[in-house]
């Protein structure tokens, strides 16, 4: 079962060239995936947001530098254990994934190194971002900063922090990994069936709605 959400942004010029990646969310139930989904796509927070059922599936679009637009299709997968099996089927000919763990939870995020084992193993090509949300617990904080700026180091991952519910950090982690792939060439592409390299030399749409 998924749900789609497009939500608007900034456009590039009619000349820019657009890049359409896959794009995937992998972490423990109860991270905050949803959540960051949520305020990247509505600038927006809840409290009793419910857990993902399979997957739920996103666009968004966001600006590189003025002559480079890129597109993400986002798949946000669900957490819960029974679910995990799943998880191959959506990070399948992802470009790049965001491995989500809670900072104040050491367990999710020792849950993370196997999510991005996972992927360095089925999927060596994707592109990985550890990212630690809930930054706005930093009292609470049981991973410490420079823990999992090693961890990603180590496992050929990129790393930042976020908070879902102020909203820091969120937009900047998307388009962080949007530069990545253009930085790398990335030959990925969205493409029914499979990936593959192409670029589309017009404006990207403004997508203003949710359903």
């Amino acid at each position: 079962m998924s749900s789609i959400g497009r939500a608007p942004t900034t456009t590039a010029g009619a000349s820019a060239s657009t890049r359409k990646f896959k794009l995937v969310l992998l972490g423990e139930s109860g991270v905050g995936k949803s959540s960051v989904v949520q305020r990247l796509m509505k600038n927006a927070f809840s409290e009793k947001l419910n857990s993902t059922v399979g997957a739920s599936f996103f666009r968004y679009t966001c600006n590189v530098d003025d002559d480079t637009a890129v597109h993400f299709d986002i798949w946000d997968t669900a957490g819960q254990e029974r679910f995990k099996s799943l998880a191959s089927m959506y990070y399948r000919g992802a470009a790049a994934a965001l491995v989500v763990f809670d900072i104040v939870s050491a367990d999710t995020f020792e849950k993370a190194r196997y999510w991005i084992r996972e992927l360095q193993a089925n999927s060596p090509e994707t592109i990985v971002m550890l990212v630690g949300n809930k930054k706005d617990l930093e009292s609470e904080r049981q991973v410490s900063l420079a823990d999992a700026q090693q961890c990603a180091v180590e496992m050929g991952a990129m790393y930042h922090e976020t908070s879902a519910r102020s909203g820091d950090g969120v937009q900047d982690a998307f388009h962080a990994v949007a530069a990545k792939l253009i930085e790398t060439n990335s030959t990925f592409n969205v493409r029914e069936g499979g990936v593959m390299c192409h670029a589309e030399n017009a404006a990207p749409r403004q997508e203003n709605r949710c359903c």
